[in-house]
């Protein structure tokens, strides 16, 4: 028998994150954000006349004859929409197997979360994430970030009465159809069985990098087709939530060394409008970036350095983890014993780690002691009555209560945990897509290395060619040095140099001559995606240019 499911299991701490640690599709999370956004964080709870959505079901509501007037021709070529519908429209779990299902359709706009089959669309927990992360976000950016979502993602709607605006020009074709379906729920309203957990993220600094790029990405809103921005937004959803959570692999662990919050972190200098946005934030984080020269092997050999250094953080968070929401519940359980108080509604992590100080060793040592015994009878009375080898060491070195408790943990659920994390993270890099950070052969534990795909370059370039003027954005000309140091200041981006720490010293005259290489290869991808201007070799002819044209008379925002 041995851990008990609920009290030593139990991982999930919303304060630190809200993610669910599995492989996540990103469109599940846009899914299931667009009800939060909408009932201002509550899911939703749909009612709808069928159980199932089908392809079949889809494909009958557009072939009906008293559709015939909207959907001209659709009847007399079945078999053409319904491939429409698989490949564009409808979302699918399991594509092209047996089992294969409908999520819902794609998100291209807000109401598609109603027409979801709830089993194949859960998001574990990351739509909640996104939210809280702009929610929180400082100086207004949150509030902005929301109302400018609410705006793009509900387009066609009255977000007063819910009603279709046809006459609305940001509907496509595609959002026509989906907005046809409306009738086809009977009820749409908020969750409100449970009131939602609001925890302001750990990384705040984090949330408002994420809050601004949302702005800037949605000033082009009127200048792209409505599917292409929403690829973007999901490219950068999953970017963002990647980079959060390996800076979650940082922060953590230093905060549980710490034994409370940082002092830093209380005051968090991060500040996404000015040229240096992370200020002396000491948990920063530096990714080495290989732009895929195949002649240039030492890059991919330094990439491939910088992963494994953030991947090999794992161990150390998920022990930071358990020792964090181990200490929430004791604090829980004192808060119950009128023993202890947070500050204000609930305890933050800081305050949780503060039951570390040596003034509180013979609570925590008492605490855990009735997590330890009942532990250990539970092996002693289970069928074979014995306790496993793993478990009989750590009791062995007669560690503290509280020791002997995470360590026994860890030995039992930390593999797993470590398996989770890293099916999350590569997802959430979109590893092997040409939209993602991360790359990975197929040979069974080859080695991950960061790389910069062309369709997510793309879509940092276009928040990078923009600036803020007045409360909206304007497009500029940037030179590629500029762009270097934005990718780097801004996200952590590192093709030209390597970062200070994060697994790296000095660079060697090999690793700066595989640099230089990769800044050629930066610019060479540059080209191929039609953003580079170069006139001649120096860096002040070298130039990004944008490719929509926004001032402050057309910006729309």
């Amino acid at each position: 028998m041995g851990l008990d499911n609920k009290k030593d299991k139990d991982f999930a701490l919303d304060k630190i994150s809200y993610v669910n640690f599995k492989h996540i599709e990103i469109d599940r999370t846009l899914l299931n954000l667009f009800p939060r956004l909408k009932f201002d964080g509550y899911p939703s709870r749909v009612r709808n006349s069928s159980l199932l959505f089908t392809v079949e079901k889809f494909l009958e509501e557009f072939i009906d004859d008293k559709n015939q007037s909207k959907f001209i021709g659709f009847a007399e070529h079945k078999d053409i929409v319904s491939k429409w519908l698989e490949t564009d429209l409808l979302d699918l779990a399991n594509r092209g197997k047996s089992n294969q299902a409908v999520v819902s359709p794609r998100p291209l706009h807000g109401n598609a979360y109603k027409y979801r089959n709830t089993k194949y669309a859960k998001d574990e927990g990351s739509s909640e994430q996104i939210y809280w992360m702009i929610y929180y976000a400082r100086k207004g950016l949150g509030q902005a970030a929301r109302d400018a979502l609410k705006d793009f993602i509900f387009a066609g709607l009255d977000q007063q009465t819910d009603l279709i605006l046809l006459s609305d020009q940001r509907i496509d074709v595609e959002t026509q159809a989906i907005l046809h379906f409306d009738k086809q729920v009977k009820k749409d309203a908020e969750d409100r069985s449970k009131e939602p957990e609001r925890y302001s993220p750990l990384c705040i600094g984090q949330a408002d990098l994420l809050a601004d790029d949302i702005l800037r990405l949605l000033t082009y809103e009127n200048y792209m087709p409505r599917s292409v921005l929403v690829d973007y937004l999901k490219t950068l959803l999953s970017f963002h939530l990647a980079l959060y959570h390996l800076r979650l692999m940082k922060l953590l662990p230093a905060l549980v060394k710490r034994r409370g919050s940082d002092p830093t972190c209380d005051r968090c200098p991060v500040n996404p409008r000015i040229s240096s946005p992370h200020g002396d934030c000491p948990h920063r984080i530096g990714l080495v970036v290989d732009m895929g020269d195949p002649t240039n092997p030492h890059m991919t050999d330094l990439a491939r350095h910088s992963a494994e250094t953030h991947y090999r953080r794992i161990p150390g968070y998920i022990e930071a983890h358990f020792i964090t929401k181990k200490l929430d519940e004791m604090a829980e359980y004192l808060r119950t014993r009128n023993k202890l108080s947070p500050a204000g509604n609930h305890f933050s992590v800081g305050e949780v780690l503060q039951l570390l100080h040596s003034s509180k060793n013979k609570e925590r040592e008492d605490y855990f002691k009735s997590r330890v015994t009942p532990l250990i009878e539970r092996y002693q009375q289970g069928a074979e009555s014995s306790i496993p080898p793993e478990v009989q060491r750590i009791i062995n070195m007669n560690l503290g209560e509280f020791d002997t408790y995470i360590e026994i943990i860890l030995a039992l659920r930390g593999s797993y945990h470590r398996e989770a994390i890293i099916k999350c993270l590569d997802a959430f890099l979109l590893k092997n897509s040409d939209l993602g950070l991360l790359r990975q052969s197929r040979a069974k534990g080859s080695p991950r290395w960061f790389a910069l795909g062309s369709r997510l370059l793309e879509v940092l370039l276009q928040i990078a060619v923009l600036e803020p003027q007045g409360t909206s954005f304007v497009t500029r000309e940037i030179r590629v040095d500029e762009l270097l140091t934005l990718l780097r200041d801004r996200y952590g981006l590192y093709i030209d140099r390597l970062p200070p720490g994060d697994g790296f010293g000095q660079p060697s005259i090999v690793d700066q001559q595989a640099l230089r290489k990769n800044v050629t290869a930066f610019k060479t991808r540059l080209r191929e995606i039609g953003f580079f201007q170069d006139l001649s070799d120096a860096y002040v002819t070298q130039t990004v240019t944008p490719r929509y044209t926004i001032t402050t008379d057309n910006s729309g925002r």
